[in-house]
């Protein structure tokens, strides 16, 4: 498994540089450990599979929603609140750990094409829901989205309240990273950096997961159909603040 004692940057204050600003909540992360040649062919310049001790590499399914969502100060009407689905993969570029995004589903065509357009990441509109359910003690989230009309969902449950884990928990590797990295429309290596207070998880997660691997991330992801998550954590979320991009030869 993941440690996290010697890998985990300290979070610093934003640069003041913010291209978009947003509240992320509620976030479900389903954790698997993959053999790091699956991530070859994938991998952005400059970038190797951040391995865990036990030679192994890791990626997420990340669910989760956008509220309040700002690009340079300004919230455009009908895009400010809306849900993300995505799969990320953990790697390194130099000294720094960060991620890179297999793919993400968003429910908006004018999201997904800024995105692509501006970082090149591998964003997609496809029609998305998502509702969460709070009790006094338990919430829970419910993701349901399609991919050429075949229904896919993530359902995350835990009990509340939500607190912050100590430093070297688990979920720190999974859920602290600062930096994330992509390949420009120049081939060039791509860097922007993603700035949030250390995040809360709620207790005692688990998740059901209905996804076509395959269908939905290629036949690559079909060893993923019948895995056992690693872990599953329910984050409670917070402010973020993501910098415009770096690009180096």
């Amino acid at each position: 498994m993941p440690t996290t004692h010697s890998s985990i940057e300290v979070r610093a204050p934003a640069n003041g540089r913010k291209f978009l600003t947003a509240r992320w909540v509620n976030l479900g992360m389903i954790n698997y450990a993959i053999n790091p040649e699956l991530l070859q062919p994938l991998l952005p310049i400059d970038c190797v599979p951040d391995l865990a001790p036990d030679g192994l590499a890791r990626c997420s399914l990340v669910a989760f929603d956008f509220l309040d969502t700002r690009v340079l100060g300004i919230g455009w009407p009908w895009h400010t609140n809306f849900a993300e689905f995505n799969l990320r993969c953990y790697v390194r570029r130099g000294e720094r750990r960060g991620v890179f995004f297999v793919r993400e589903f968003v429910p908006r065509l004018a999201i997904a094409t800024m995105a692509r357009w501006i970082y090149n990441e591998p964003y997609y509109a496809v029609p998305i829901s998502s509702q969460t359910s709070l009790t006094d003690t338990t919430i829970e989230i419910d993701h349901t989205f399609r991919v050429d009309g075949k229904p896919q969902r993530l359902r995350v449950h835990a009990d509340r309240p939500a607190s912050l884990p100590p430093i070297d928990h688990n979920a720190e590797w999974y859920k602290e990273h600062r930096w994330g990295f992509g390949t420009s429309h120049r081939g060039r290596a791509l860097t922007y950096e993603v700035n949030h207070p250390r995040w809360a998880i709620y207790p005692n997660a688990s998740a059901i997961v209905e996804i076509d691997f395959a269908h939905v991330y290629g036949l690559r992801w079909a060893v993923l159909q019948n895995a056992t998550p690693e872990s599953v954590l329910l984050i409670e979320g917070s402010g973020v603040s993501v910098s415009p991009y770096h690009e180096t030869k």
